[in-house]
């Protein structure tokens, strides 16, 4: 064996050495050479129990064993380090014997299976099949509500840690931007398909989009869909770069509900990154400060972009560039929050799992008081007192085919002097979670209806559904696959 071959060997021993599929491959070749395991024993100087060990996966040879192996089976090194099994069926074995030493048998309490050769392979298929099963309803079973509460209350705590600021993502945004030659300001839409060409992608506007779909992407070929129209989207620009941010970040299919919930948001923070680079969004904002007018919505303005998307960028960029801690609520017009993000200390509404999607909004709150306007689409301004201290708040009410949300930015009273809408008279006091502040109806309603009403709830369809399943929760597949094979190039 040559050093070449001895390093490259250690190299694959000490890196992911799979000792069942190593064992497979040592009982393949030691069947297919006619020799026992009493046979394979002797060349080695080993038991034929210990032979067996080896086959079975339950040992980890050294590099020096496995060089006498090797030789004794006539064989280069690396042919047994390969890593896929020898065979349909001692893939199947293997599989098989991974699932029976996982943590599911155990929580099962199952009985292991010998998987031995007396084990016909129409029972080894069987019981792989099974297994797989098992672990697609598993999953299933874990994707209910509360399993998307916990992961998306450890998601806003991840963000809340880093500021809302994600570094690389920021690096991403503007390597992409110097690549067309984008200096700064808004993104046109040009410019947003020059992206799409630098990463290799032709775009292709379809009137037949899948319905549970934003955009397409078809990665064998270079395609990115989207529709014909902009159905109801505020910027168009804003799918197109959410599904090229997932590319440049090299997203694989999401392992769990977390993983899609991750993916998600760095696709939505790389994409409003681009739309709002940050040296020219900075510079922009800390010459407002500094005049004392910071305002969402110049910032909109500015850079051409919805309200919504100012209000998100504007939160990854406060903290760090500006020293400000800020807060950001979307709550729907029926007064649930939607969803939310702070680091200024503000208390939101949520539940026994720290959630906060659903809950009740305070009546008091500007995210509320907004609704209750004559003038509901100009920016709101108030000071409102909480258990948690007095918040300055800006919001506003946009349509949207769910309903009107508000979607607010606010920061504690030592912070406002930056903003404008820092003259306002407008003041309330909040005393929630106390049920006496908003939740429980005034003394005289109550008396005068409590007893004589029966209103008639109109539930979600989703109320006690589990979450949609699959790769990508909500996606229909093979609607996916089916448009896909409409389009794709002959």
């Amino acid at each position: 064996m040559t050093a070449t071959t001895t390093t490259a060997a250690t190299t694959a021993t000490t890196t992911a050495l799979d000792t069942l599929v190593l064992g497979r491959r040592i009982r393949h070749l030691r069947t297919q050479r006619g020799l026992t395991l009493e046979d394979l024993g002797t060349a080695i100087g080993r038991a034929p129990s210990q032979v067996s060990m080896l086959e079975n996966g339950h040992r980890e040879p050294k590099l020096s064993l496995l060089a006498q192996i090797a030789e004794a089976l006539d064989v280069p090194l690396a042919e047994l380090l390969r890593t896929e099994a020898p065979s349909r069926r001692a893939a199947l074995e293997v599989e098989l014997e991974r699932a029976q030493r996982g943590p599911l048998f155990g929580q099962l309490g199952l009985p292991t299976v010998k998987v031995a050769k007396s084990l016909p392979s129409d029972a080894l298929e069987a019981l792989v099949a099974l297994q797989h099963e098992v672990e697609r309803l598993l999953t299933e079973h874990a994707a209910t509500p509360e399993e998307a509460r916990r992961a998306n209350t450890e998601l806003r705590a991840q963000m809340r840690e880093r500021d809302n600021y994600f570094a690389e993502l920021e690096e991403h945004a503007a390597t992409l931007l110097a690549a067309i030659g984008h200096t700064g300001g808004p993104l046109s839409q040009r410019a947003t398909a020059d992206i799409a060409g630098h990463l290799g992608f032709t775009l292709h506007h379809v009137p037949d989009l899948p319905h549970s779909t934003r955009t397409v992407t078809d990665l064998a070929h270079g395609r990115i869909y989207l529709p014909q129209g902009d159905r109801g989207l505020s910027d168009s620009r804003s799918p197109l770069l959410q599904a090229l941010a997932s590319h440049v970040l090299r997203h694989t299919e999401p392992r769990d509900y977390r993983d899609f919930l991750r993916q998600r948001v760095e696709a939505n923070y790389l994409a409003a990154a681009l739309m709002l680079p940050r040296d020219s969004a900075v510079a922009f904002l800390r010459a407002a400060k500094d005049e004392r007018r910071l305002s969402v919505e110049d910032l909109r303005d500015a850079f051409a972009v919805p309200y919504e998307t100012a209000a998100h960028r504007f939160t990854n960029l406060a903290t760090k560039h500006l020293d400000l801690p800020v807060h950001f609520m979307k709550v729907h017009e029926s007064g649930s929050l939607h969803k939310a993000y702070e680091n200024d200390g503000v208390a939101f509404p949520s539940d026994p799992l720290g959630a906060i999607e659903g809950q009740p909004v305070c009546r008091q709150w500007t995210a509320r008081v907004v609704f209750t306007l004559p003038d509901r689409f100009s920016p709101y301004y108030q000071y409102t007192d909480t258990s948690s201290g007095t918040y300055w708040c800006t919001s506003r009410v946009q349509p949207s085919s769910q309903g009107a949300f508000s979607v607010s930015v606010g920061v504690p009273f030592a912070h406002v002097r930056w903003f404008r809408g820092r003259e306002t008279t407008e003041r309330s006091k909040s005393r929630c979670p106390d049920p006496s502040c908003c939740r429980q109806p005034p003394a005289e309603l109550s008396q005068r209806w409590s007893g004589s009403s029966w209103p008639s709830a109109r539930p979600h369809a989703s109320l006690l559904a589990a979450l949609p399943v699959g790769v990508f929760p909500g996606v229909d597949t093979t609607e996916v696959y089916e448009f896909l094979d409409r389009h794709a190039p002959s």
